[in-house]
């Protein structure tokens, strides 16, 4: 034995709780790593696309989560889809109403476009988080419940409230980048079972 089964949906069969996203449907748009998972006690979490919302095939952008993570229940990403034309005196979308006022509505390319949502590795994701288009969350990060993510992250620190901001960083400079080299995330399972106690314990530089 070296780990549970990344296979399975339901790594733990007697927690349906919590589940490993990589084992949901694909879905266009949507890349997510092994073992990461997903945890919700008042919803199924097989459900957690419901979390992605304004995500339109045709403006392309992605939601990229790395492996290892852990995301709590109450998530939102919002993505690019939501943004309205904002270089108008107005940024009420007539358009969507008809009637006529389709005449007035923005090409693609007229729409703010912040880009993909990149989540890193071994991030920790608090309850009743939002994380706006665009968002780069570094490896290692964590992100305090009920904040709102409206820049990027830089690796290994904490940040938290709303908006999010700055908290402390988790290590020191020197940890960090030896922890950005060692890249646990990438381990084989055998290797990742044989030093999960070194995993888990205190580290400092």
């Amino acid at each position: 034995m070296t780990g549970p089964d990344k296979n399975k949906l339901f790594p733990n069969e007697r927690i349906k709780t919590i589940c490993y996203l990589k084992n949901l449907p694909p879905k266009t748009n949507v890349e997510i790593g092994e073992y990461t998972y997903y945890s919700d006690n008042k919803n199924p979490p097989e459900k957690f696309y419901d979390n992605i919302e304004h995500h339109y095939e045709f403006l392309g952008d992605k939601l990229i989560i790395g492996r290892f993570c852990a995301i709590a229940e109450g998530i939102k990403f919002i993505m690019n889809g939501a943004n309205h034309k904002m270089d108008g005196i107005t940024t009420y979308p007539f358009n969507i109403f008809a009637g006529g006022w389709e005449k007035v509505t923005p090409t693609v390319e007229q729409l703010p476009y912040k880009g993909d949502t990149v989540i890193g590795n071994d991030v920790w994701i608090g309850q009743n988080v939002t994380v706006m288009p665009g968002v780069n969350i570094g490896d290692g990060a964590i992100v305090a419940a009920n904040s709102t993510v409206v820049k990027n992250i830089e690796p290994y620190t904490i940040y938290g409230g709303n908006p999010a901001k700055f908290i402390r960083k988790r290590f020191s400079d020197k940890t960090i980048e030896w922890l950005l080299e060692l890249q646990w995330w990438n381990w084989d399972e055998k290797k990742i079972f044989a030093n999960l106690e070194f995993l888990t314990s205190e580290i400092e530089f």
